[in-house]
């Protein structure tokens, strides 16, 4: 009997990768292998789905400790809450998302070249992970959504997530090969143009622990999505796109479509108008192409952030 070689390929490249990256310990090495290796049983026991969710907790609220006393040590590592206070980073704040138009979520799966674009603060304002760094970005795995899968009717389909370039894609490949397929960049741009027709968000995600950026593209709904269950329960995982809807009343019937779709609850339909929450508005875009009648509009807003557009960043990058 031949057993696999281990560590394998793929993790071999990731710990390649994690030795390369300054301040990487091997504590986030080991949080980043656990986190890929077993997605669903993380992600499970994160959404409070899986049978262990309620054994956890005590190893979670360990983590979350542990993750602040390191972060005490790195002043840089806090966190703003609205009302100005400051805390240290916690075990949720390790993991977040960076909400996305459909042209941009596209941008990101048709990059041609690698590319390294470091701590993007402005577009990604968090504590930790806000680098994209693309290797092989054409290198693309559509993967059974964790969230969806924890869930007991999830919504379908469930390969929704997208895990992009290396040595992420790859990893994940290898270490899930029953709910993971390789794709191609247009597969890619129709599996996202298939979630934004179906009303859901696209999320690019960054987390610590994979090596402090970006490594996925997820299309969330408010049913399944993880995230989404945090953002509303007061845990900000989600960064603003950049946009906010705006209407035009003169054009809104009041048929209530956008209001049935927004996965944020920023519309509400009252007298037979649909209003927009401006502050919970996330500026996904969702609602503006739900609207058969043009009746809203994304619009910059620079309290919303600045977008993730990747062709600006690239301009950008090299313009300096």
């Amino acid at each position: 009997m031949r057993f696999p070689l281990w560590p394998r390929p793929s993790t071999r490249a990731f710990m390649r990768e994690a030795r390369r990256l300054p301040g990487y310990s091997f504590f986030d090495w080991l949080h980043g292998y656990v986190y890929a290796r077993w997605p669903y049983l993380y992600i499970g026991i994160g959404t409070g789905e899986h049978p262990l969710a309620k054994r956890a907790q005590p190893v979670i609220a360990w983590l979350d400790q542990f993750i602040s006393s390191r972060a005490e040590r790195r002043p840089a590592a806090i966190v703003a809450m609205p009302d100005g206070a400051q805390r240290p980073v916690g075990f949720a704040d390790t993991y977040h998302g960076k909400v996305m138009t459909l042209a941009a979520a596209t941008q990101l799966v048709t990059v041609k070249q690698d590319l390294n674009l470091g701590d993007l603060e402005h577009i990604v304002p968090y504590a930790t992970a806000r680098d994209i760094v693309l290797q092989n970005p054409d290198h693309i795995v559509a993967m059974a959504c964790p969230c969806r899968a924890a869930r007991a009717n999830p919504c379908l389909p469930l390969d929704v997530c997208l895990i992009v370039g290396e040595p992420f894609a790859g990893f994940i490949r290898e270490h899930q090969p029953d709910r993971t397929r390789w794709i191609s960049s247009d597969e890619a741009v129709d599996i996202l143009t298939a979630e934004h027709t179906r009303g859901h968000v696209h999320h690019a995600f960054f987390k610590d622990a994979m090596l402090g950026r970006f490594y996925a593209i997820c299309n969330c709904c408010s049913c399944c999505c993880g995230a989404l269950h945090a953002q509303r329960n007061g845990v900000p995982m989600l960064a603003a796109s950049g946009y906010v809807s705006v209407q035009d009343p003169e054009l809104c019937i009041g048929c209530g479509v956008c209001a049935e779709t927004c996965q944020f609850a920023a519309i509400a339909m009252t007298d037979g108008r649909a209003f927009i929450d401006a502050a919970a508005c996330m500026g996904c875009g969702v609602c503006v192409d739900q609207c058969d009648l043009g009746a809203l509009t994304l619009v910059l807003d620079e309290s919303k952030g600045i977008p993730l557009e990747i062709n600006d960043l690239m301009s950008a990058a090299l313009s300096v």
